[in-house]
């Protein structure tokens, strides 16, 4: 099957103002933008797919880029993924992945597996090894550091209403350790001893801090302490991981698999976070799950859930699926969830498709 033809957009959805909104990535812009793309094969097949998660200077390097790599593959066979984006890699200079080059062929490599999905009427995650038809979810995007201590028992006390048993908020922010603490204590006497609780610290510690405040998380009944410090900072968050029961997690901000190899093999995380766009696709996400699968580490998802879902559920070690909703108003469908557990659709390739009124609707001119 060939590769036709392709369409590309621009959307701005609404959405609460936090990090990764547009604007200039202050997290006071009401919205996200991404690139959508639409990939046609010869035998009527359409693929879709998207980048984003930066701010609005960046969209039109980005589409730029992800229109020129898509007019190199036309007339390629669409199934054979990895040639497709490794060719892209080539034209690009054969540089260490990062940055707009790796956001846009990971979003291609999104669209072709779709693509690949439908032409064989098979979900993606059955063709990457299907190994659970459901994934434990987590609330993400929803309870942000500069919340007062109100507004953090408010939402999370809605989130509990809204039938969710696990959630992260953020850290990071506080003028003290004494007001982290408080935070988190906060947090727990709010949603009670049952709902899983993680942290995210988005970067935002020392090394130091990050062991003398970790061990006071840990009387909480903390799930995970993620990206504490600096996400090069091998040796410091190996002293971390050592010094805590606390599990870390991390990985969420590296480029492609290297860096992982790294992760794991300076003892630096626990679980490992992988980001879609990232990572370099679905391609890549999945051989970096596997790197740590063998050795013997849980991964989980970042961004991107109606993607994310099929990697995390086709992962032996698949654990959490990030329930972050700023794309959903793309689609027509939203992930579903029961009891805890986001399901895998059955539907073809993502098992999601362009709301074409959405995409008009807020259509962006990038």
């Amino acid at each position: 099957m060939k590769i036709k033809g392709y369409e590309t957009g621009v959307v701005s959805l609404p959405r609460e103002a936090g990090p990764l909104t547009g604007g200039s990535g202050d997290g006071k812009s009401s919205s996200s933008e991404f690139v959508t793309i639409k990939i046609y094969s010869t035998d009527g097949t359409v693929g879709i797919g998207y980048s984003g998660f930066t701010s609005s200077i960046m969209l039109k390097p980005l589409k730029v880029t992800i229109d020129a790599l898509l007019e190199k593959i036309i007339g390629e066979d669409s199934e054979r993924i990895d040639s497709v984006t490794h060719k892209l890699y080539f034209l690009a200079g054969s540089g260490a992945p990062a940055g707009l080059l790796t956001r846009a062929i990971s979003a291609i490599d999104v669209a072709l597996w779709d693509l690949k999905g439908k032409s064989l009427n098979q979900p993606i995650y059955k063709l990457l090894g299907g190994s659970h038809t459901k994934v434990k979810t987590y609330a993400s995007g929803y309870l942000w550091r500069n919340f007062d201590l109100d507004r953090l028992q408010k939402k999370a006390s809605e989130l509990i209403e809204e039938g969710y048993d696990a959630m992260k908020f953020r850290l990071g922010g506080e003028l003290s350790p004494a007001k982290e603490i408080e935070r988190m204590k906060i947090m727990r006497e709010t949603v009670g001893p049952d709902v899983t609780l993680m942290v995210d610290v988005n970067q935002g510690w020392d090394v130091n801090t990050s062991i003398a405040v970790g061990r006071k998380l840990e009387e909480y009944d903390l799930y995970w302490l993620e990206d504490p410090v600096y996400h090069q900072d091998y040796a410091g968050l190996s002293r971390i991981a050592e010094a805590l029961d606390l599990p870390i997690a991390n990985g969420e901000y590296h480029y492609g698999i290297e860096p992982f190899k790294t992760l794991i093999d300076y003892k630096s995380v626990d679980i490992v976070l992988i980001d879609l766009l990232r990572a370099g696709g679905i391609s890549q996400w999945m051989k970096i799950a596997h790197l740590a699968e063998v050795n013997n580490l849980k991964v989980a998802s970042h961004l991107a859930t109606e993607v994310l879902l099929h990697c995390v559920a086709a992962s032996p070690n698949g654990l959490w699926v990030e329930h972050m909703p700023w794309t959903f108003g793309m689609f027509e469908q939203e992930p579903k969830i029961e009891n805890g557990y986001m399901i895998v659709p059955d539907a073809p390739g993502i098992g999601v498709n362009f709301d074409e009124s959405a995409l008009k609707k807020y259509r962006h001119s990038g």
